[in-house]
């Protein structure tokens, strides 16, 4: 499970905020990698993408004491969009590996 978060941030500090976030989550079960990254376009707009092994991981990182200190809050100035996405395709050493939707 991918989560694509984007933000409108210009504050100095919000870089090393985003980073400690990615940080605490990266500690999780379940997580397997995750990328902070800001528009070349305009330097106030990120996102924060991080892939899971299943949304049920995700879940539990959410309720983790320290992703709550240090993540909630900055997920909580995300922009109002859709975050959450099951991978169906994935294409690694030329391979491709399809999936069917867990979405009931």
């Amino acid at each position: 499970m991918i989560s694509v978060t984007h933000f409108r941030a210009a504050d100095e500090d919000f870089e090393t905020r985003a980073a400690r976030a990615l940080d605490v989550l990266g500690q999780r079960p379940g997580f397997l990698r995750g990328t902070l990254g800001r528009s070349t376009d305009d330097t106030a707009d990120w996102t924060l993408v991080t892939e899971w092994a299943n949304v049920g991981s995700y879940r539990r990182a959410l309720g983790n004491y320290e992703v709550k200190l240090h993540a909630t809050a900055l997920l909580g100035e995300a922009l109002d969009l859709p975050t959450s996405f099951e991978s169906l395709v994935e294409i690694a050493g030329g391979a491709v590996v399809t999936r069917d939707s867990d979405h009931a």
